[in-house]
């Protein structure tokens, strides 16, 4: 393979281990970019900074981390070589190879470090779980935000239709309505 077309892999140390990140898939690209895009375009000019996928957050000796997307409020933790402490909002994005790590440790230790909001995205089931802070070092589930396929709302009463949640609202924030659909834009 020419030098041109070199993969270079990111890494992560994750309780003490060096864990090669697999490249990502084009709907896993899409939701990470389409929820940079909804944050960036939120938080201009703002105090709190988004972050896409590829910068390192440290939180203890053995893990540090990269994100697929972060909101980070504490402009003091962003340094140059990656941001220094907990982020306020972490999003990571399912995929085979990490989906055990993303649900339990990772989460488990964004928690301890501080993390306000976590969400894990599943790009297969078009959903959202958002875990909040409960002030105790413990990310608690809060709910859980699906995209519902064409023929399961033709099976769906009136109803059934109507109670369905196509928006939520980030916990640090206001005024800010995210819609699942801007989320999940061009994921096939």
């Amino acid at each position: 393979m020419s030098e041109a077309y070199r993969i270079d892999w990111k890494e992560e140390l994750i309780g003490g281990k060096v864990v090669a990140m697999s490249p990502a898939s084009t709907n896993h690209t899409r939701i990470a970019g389409n929820i940079y895009h909804i944050f960036r375009t939120h938080l201009n000019e703002k105090k709190c900074e988004p972050f896409g996928d590829g910068v390192l957050v440290y939180l203890t000796d053995e893990d540090e981390f990269i994100p697929d997307f972060m909101v980070v409020c504490d402009a003091d933790k962003v340094k140059a070589d990656g941001i220094h402490g907990a982020p306020d909002l972490v999003v990571e994005i399912l995929s085979p190879s990490t989906a055990r790590n993303d649900k339990i440790y990772k989460k488990e230790v964004y928690a301890k470090a501080g993390v306000r909001e976590y969400w894990i995205v599943s790009p297969a089931d078009k959903a959202i779980d958002v875990y909040r802070s409960n002030g105790k070092n413990e990310l608690l589930l809060h709910n859980t935000y699906a995209v519902y396929s064409d023929w399961m709302l033709k099976k769906s009463s009136k109803a059934e239709r109507a109670a369905i949640v196509t928006h939520f609202q980030c916990s640090l924030y206001d005024d800010f309505e995210i819609y699942l659909d801007d989320i999940f834009y061009r994921v096939q």
